[in-house]
């Protein structure tokens, strides 16, 4: 029944002081939100601490929100916006975290029971080139990326949360790939 409230409806009562709904909120979209993060910058400790700091901004905006865009959107420019400014704030290089976390990303891996220890240790790999590969590309690039293929978000929506046009987004979003693919070749099969 709760997932049946649209976000929309959820802002304007946590804008009335509802607490429960903000819940609701969290639970509904704090794995996307740490999932983009995560995938931003690499670091699951900074990771966690950014999107508690997200859903504050959403808390304090919920008075000012209009519903005029989907609301995932909106909460993925809040996502973007104070991802940038932390890089800004920290001025450091985001591929830095990656190699300094001892935390491991939340993964979704098949049943690795039904592999065998070698196709694990090739998934882990590829997993890993993969986060490394993103890291890489330019910031706009990465969060296209990010956005459409972890967040399934469409071209549309991207394009607004990334504040460019419709063929910018696209344009983006081919260059994205094809630096993916040189720099994963040697895991593509010919």
């Amino acid at each position: 029944m709760t997932e049946e409230i649209p976000d929309h409806h959820l802002m304007s009562t946590i804008a009335q002081g509802d607490e429960r709904a903000l819940r609701l909120l969290i639970e509904r979209h704090s794995k996307a939100v740490y999932g983009t993060i995560f995938k931003m910058i690499g670091d699951a400790t900074e990771a966690e601490d950014l999107s508690q700091r997200v859903f504050i901004r959403v808390y304090q905006s919920a008075a000012r929100y209009r519903p005029e865009a989907q609301f995932t959107t909106w909460l993925m420019t809040i996502t973007r916006n104070l991802v940038l400014n932390e890089y800004r704030r920290r001025q450091r290089k985001p591929w830095d975290s990656l190699f300094s976390s001892d935390e491991e990303e939340p993964r979704e891996f098949a049943d690795s029971r039904q592999r065998t220890p070698d196709q694990n240790l090739q998934e882990l790999e590829l997993r890993e080139a993969i986060d490394k590969a993103l890291l890489a590309l330019p910031e706009k690039q990465r969060l296209a990326m990010i956005l459409s293929r972890y967040q399934e978000m469409p071209y549309e929506e991207i394009s607004k949360t990334l504040k460019i046009s419709l063929a910018s987004t696209k344009s983006l979003l081919f260059r994205a790939r094809e630096t993916l693919k040189g720099s994963l070749s040697k895991y593509l099969q010919p």
